[in-house]
């Protein structure tokens, strides 16, 4: 089912970047400012081998940095045209799996106070909230899932 994400390469990084801004750019109006994974530097990220994505021309991306003690998703997007097709929920389960590879017990990420839509969306998919606390402009909350 998620055999279809791949390592991302040199030349995804335009579609990378399109498909993270498109995700997230309806989010700049309500929280009053650009989204912390529109601002990343996704070729710094795919050079290091943080992100996967999925479908050709990409429609979801993931970027992954394993921790000591968890992995973190530090973003998730999907391509608008891709919303309501199942490639969210792909993803996420992508990302369990990928922790369990590593030998990692849990999966940690956060997400923006008023992106409700993605904390509904979490907490559907067994994410705990773990603390909500503002870091620099951002008000956050953090969120983790340990895995069996």
């Amino acid at each position: 089912m998620t055999d279809d994400i791949r390592l991302a390469a040199e030349a995804d990084i335009t579609q990378v970047k399109a498909v993270t801004d498109a995700a997230y750019h309806h989010y700049v109006e309500r929280i009053g400012l650009v989204p912390a994974p529109m601002q990343a530097d996704h070729a710094a990220d795919v050079a290091a081998g943080r992100v996967y994505v999925a479908g050709d021309p990409v429609t979801g991306v993931l970027v992954l940095i394993p921790e000591a003690d968890h992995l973190y998703l530090h973003s998730i997007a999907v391509a608008p045209s891709a919303q309501g097709t199942g490639l969210g929920r792909r993803l996420l389960a992508f990302v369990e799996d990928h922790a369990r590879r590593l030998g990692l017990p849990e999966v940690r990420l956060l997400t923006h106070a008023m992106m409700w839509e993605n904390q509904k969306m979490y907490e559907r998919y067994g994410y705990k909230v773990v603390e909500r606390r503002v870091e620099g402009a951002y008000d956050r909350i953090h969120y983790r899932k340990p895995l069996n």
